[in-house]
């Protein structure tokens, strides 16, 4: 075996807040976040969502500390996974970080792992479930760059499309629920509310992707793992514009819960696995002021793996099983029978054909005005 690498990819966030409008420029302008049938319409439109929503994005990050922690925890995390693979006998092992949005950007990490000559590479996203928005978008970067660089394509490498269900993560996941769950005043009675970070509706339905069957299958491995008859429901959080997301929003059940009589409340931030803004501000701040003028007495909140040892070590198992298993293909990054169009999708179709009709519908006038209003307001 040559000379391992190991690349986590993640979101990225910004540090301080001079970094929130790039960082929000960086994000929009991925197609992967917002799907427009022209390109030329991407950047600009990226620039304009960039400027309008930086200072109460700021506002958002001023209120956790000023910037996010989340380059700080993944790289805590890396070094607890290069330790883990050391003491598994891969002493040569180097665990490198790849964020699609900020510093350090997954480029600057294929450049180090080029100059490291490393010879064996295993791609690992730290989003337990795939999402074309997520580990798709940050696999299709990896792909543009393998295409150019010969040097790369010299690299055996292999992906890790999922791993939602990985007994280690989801036993690391019903530890610290089953602890937070014992915090409350009745452990047995009180409601477990799994909260993800949403998609559009399209992405499922047309693009296949399977993000929304994972989440649910992943709570429900949860769920199983604790071995408690504790309520529990499904919700998601995060969505962006007038178009439709997954449903139920975070906000509406917590407002059902409160209406049904619900007090005591565990929120699970199911589709994160370090603290960040979706968690420190939106869960913390926002949702548990929703929850309190809904009734809700008791709100708590799972804390994010971080670098929980079991999560670590079953990273750190991962990597060995992914180093021993036969190299794939970035076409063959989903598992077999996940047929996801991962961005760009077919040709834009324009004239009298379904595809055409559908997106024409989409990007008229009044609805293109409507999510601009939509994105300036928040």
């Amino acid at each position: 075996m040559g000379r391992v690498g190991v690349l986590l990819l993640n979101l990225g966030g910004p540090e301080q807040l001079s970094d929130v409008r790039p960082f929000l420029y960086n994000l929009f302008s991925d197609p992967e976040i917002i799907r427009l049938p022209f390109r030329w319409l991407q950047k600009p439109l990226a620039w304009f969502i960039a400027t309008s929503r930086a200072k109460k994005s700021q506002e958002n990050y001023r209120q956790i500390g000023g910037g996010s922690p989340l380059r700080r925890i993944t790289e805590e995390q890396a070094k607890a996974l290069q330790d883990n693979l050391q003491t598994k006998g891969f002493n040569d092992a180097k665990v490198y970080i790849g964020m699609r949005y900020w510093h350090p950007f997954t480029e600057e990490a294929i450049a180090q792992i080029k100059k490291d000559k490393v010879q064996e590479l295993v791609v690992l996203p730290l989003y337990p479930q795939f999402s074309i928005s997520t580990s798709g978008s940050s696999f299709r970067l990896l792909e543009d760059l393998w295409k150019t660089d010969s040097a790369l394509q010299q690299i055996k490498y292999t992906l890790i499309p999922s791993w939602y269900d990985r007994p280690g993560y989801v036993q690391a996941m019903a530890d610290l629920l089953g602890q937070e769950l014992d915090h409350c005043n009745n452990p047995q009675d009180a409601t477990i509310f799994f909260s993800a970070h949403g998609v559009p509706v399209s992405y499922v339905k047309e693009a296949g992707d399977p993000y929304q069957a994972e989440i649910e299958g992943c709570s429900e491995l949860i769920m199983k793992t604790l071995n408690r008859s504790n309520p529990h429901v499904l919700a998601y959080q995060s969505r962006v514009g007038p178009i439709e997301w997954l449903q139920p929003y975070t906000e509406d059940k917590l407002e059902e819960l409160g209406e049904q009589g619900v007090k005591e409340l565990v929120v699970v931030p199911i589709s994160f696995i370090s603290e960040h803004i979706e968690t420190l501000q939106e869960i913390d701040m926002e949702y548990r002021e929703v929850a309190s003028e809904a009734g809700i007495e008791n709100f708590r909140r799972v804390p994010a793996l971080n670098t929980y040892p079991k999560f670590i070590n079953d990273l750190g198992d991962m990597v060995i099983e992914a180093l021993k298993a036969t190299p794939i293909e970035y076409a063959q990054v989903l598992r077999p029978g996940k047929e996801v169009k991962m961005y760009p999708q077919e040709r834009w179709e324009w004239g009298l054909t379904s595809a055409a009709e559908r997106w024409n519908g989409r990007l008229a006038m009044l609805g293109f005005i409507a999510l601009m209003i939509e994105l300036i307001s928040g």
